[in-house]
C-alpha cells in the first residue's frame, strides 16, 4: 500500500491538492493511505519551501503548486 502525504497548513491549495490525490488514487484503483501533514517541522524536514507539498512513499514529488491529476497518477504508478 502506498503512503501519500499532502504537506501544508490546511490552506485552500492544500485542500485542492488533497482532492486531486484522492481522484488519482480512485481512478487508478490503488490502495493508498492519504495523510494530511500540517506540522511545520515535519513539512520543513522534507525541504518544502512552499506548500502544498506532495510526498509519495517518502519521496517529495511536488511542492509549491497543484499538479495536474495526470501527473499525480503518473507519480503514483511509478511508486507502486
Amino acid at each position: 500500500m502506498l503512503t501519500i502525504k499532502v504537506l501544508g497548513p490546511g490552506c485552500a491549495n492544500c485542500r485542492k491538492l488533497e482532492e486531486v490525490v484522492q481522484s488519482a488514487v480512485a481512478s487508478l484503483q490503488v490502495e493508498a493511505q492519504i495523510i494530511k501533514v500540517t506540522d511545520m517541522q515535519e513539512i520543513i524536514a522534507y525541504d518544502v519551501l512552499k506548500t502544498p507539498g506532495l510526498v509519495i512513499n517518502g519521496k517529495l514529488v511536488s511542492s509549491g503548486r497543484i499538479p495536474v491529476p495526470a501527473a499525480v497518477a503518473e507519480w503514483i504508478r511509478a511508486a507502486e
